[in-house]
């Protein structure tokens, strides 16, 4: 639900606008809205679970999402649908790293692969499918079920959390970091808010590189200040930890692809070669399919040939596949860009699955609180950072032929982006062969296994 909700409204946002009187360029500033209030609460959400139990804030998000959903519906202006958007974020950030969390206490190491695939599937189907979903309830429907249809999915959680969820709460919660929280709000929102501006101009562009620069400034002060407290609300000190230091950095690298991909290949689609938003739905649509087909050899490829290697070759040969969408063009075959795109699924769930297996491998579960919330943040960084890449490359070439937007336009950035996303390869390479096999179960040759 939440995953899906961040891009569901993209394709609908004309149709709001009208129905509220906006202009569509200024409701984008609801997508930064709740972008904004993820990156401000998901740290506070280790914390928060430590300290009222994970299962019961697991719940407690849900309602605040549906709370949000149901204020989305009723908005009838500008000002109210940005603050309905921005009481969703609160919730959707709450709800995944969570979940997240909720599901490395709850499961042995050995076992954690396979429930990271599981995680990991709505995480990489939820922003492809949204756009194709809330085209087709605005068109048949109304753009008001794009929100309505989260209450009777978040009603069905709340009830299966409470009877299914069994974890094992109990810890003694860290005391708040009040100034922490602050100094890492301000710099995280910063952020997301300036890469947004920069990607989707609501605004005039100086808000968004003033606004990167106070992130930026923060973020050093927030350093500074985990350095000299005892209990900081993300610690930096987590990063001593080669593991989770390499799905950090690996994992925010193969994301700049990936968070620029929902942006620019339906754009590519509809303005290169004429396709309609349905037609190209469909055809990005194939990228699901590949990633629920991963579930059912993630665990195996794993413990058969451990993290290293197949993380390497997933991040070295998805980018290369992301690369390769800039060589599509109108004459290139609807088969030939479904093969891509189905391959490109495959390998990014595989990656996603490994790589947020591979980082709780050595962080002790009195670390996973903190983790789970590290780990969400640079998540909404990166894919931030991707989006706003992209948007970059598009306005700096377009800039520089005097036009609009060309094909080659968006080959430019998707060679760029891809290339990124590869060198998140040379991370995994660099580890041990026997990296992670605590939870991947891969025996390395010429060491045995206690």
């Amino acid at each position: 639900m939440e995953n899906m909700d961040s891009t569901v409204i993209a394709t609908s946002l004309p149709a709001i606008a009208a129905d509220i009187g906006a202009e569509p360029i200024s409701l984008k500033l609801a997508l930064t809205a709740y972008f904004v209030a993820l990156a401000i609460f998901i740290p506070l959400s280790g914390w928060m679970a430590d300290r009222f139990g994970a299962k019961n804030i697991f719940r407690v998000a849900i309602v605040v999402f549906m709370a949000g959903s149901i204020c989305c519906a009723f908005s009838d202006s500008l000002l109210t649908f940005v603050l309905s958007r921005f009481l969703q974020g609160i919730g959707g950030s709450m709800m995944t790293p969570v979940a997240r969390l909720v599901l490395v206490r709850a499961t042995p190491r050995n076992e954690l692969v396979s429930a990271m695939a599981w995680l990991t599937i709505p995480a990489l189907i939820g922003p492809i499918t949204g756009p194709p979903l809330g085209g087709f309830l605005t068109t048949y429907l109304s753009w008001h079920w794009i929100f309505w249809i989260n209450i009777p999915i978040g009603i069905a959680g709340i009830i299966l959390a409470g009877i299914f969820l069994k974890v094992p709460d109990g810890r003694i919660p860290r005391p708040i970091d009040a100034v922490g929280f602050i100094l890492a709000g301000i710099a995280f929102a910063g952020c997301v808010f300036g890469l947004s501006v920069v990607s989707l101009p609501a605004l005039p562009l100086v808000y968004g590189y003033l606004t990167i620069v106070v992130g930026v400034v923060s973020g050093i002060f927030y350093f500074m200040h985990a350095k000299r407290t005892t209990f900081p609300l993300l610690d930096p000190a987590l990063l001593r930890h080669r593991l989770f230091r390499a799905s950090i950095l690996g994992g925010s690298f193969f994301r700049i692809g990936v968070g620029a991909v929902p942006f620019l290949l339906p754009l590519m689609l509809q303005l290169g070669f004429g396709l309609n938003p349905f037609q190209s739905g469909a055809i990005t649509f194939v990228s699901a399919i590949g990633a629920i087909t991963s579930k059912f050899i993630a665990e195996r490829v794993f413990e058969r040939f451990g993290f290293p290697r197949i993380l390497g070759f997933a991040a070295l040969s998805g980018g290369l596949l992301i690369a390769a969408q800039g060589l599509f063009n109108i004459d290139t075959p609807i088969p030939v860009m479904v093969a891509v795109l189905l391959a490109g699924g495959v390998l990014r769930s595989v990656f996603f699955t490994g790589t947020n297996a591979l980082g709780y491998a050595d962080i002790s579960d009195e670390e996973a609180s903190q983790a789970t919330a590290i780990v969400a943040v640079c998540q909404q960084l990166s894919i931030a950072f991707g989006v706003a890449v992209a948007g970059g490359i598009l306005e700096i070439s377009t800039s520089m032929h005097g036009g609009d937007l060309s094909l080659f336009d968006f080959q430019i950035a998707f060679f760029v982006v891809g290339g990124l996303s590869a060198l998140a390869g040379l991370i995994y390479w660099r580890l041990p062969p026997d990296a992670g096999q605590n939870v991947s179960g891969h025996k390395a040759v010429g060491i045995q296994k206690e």
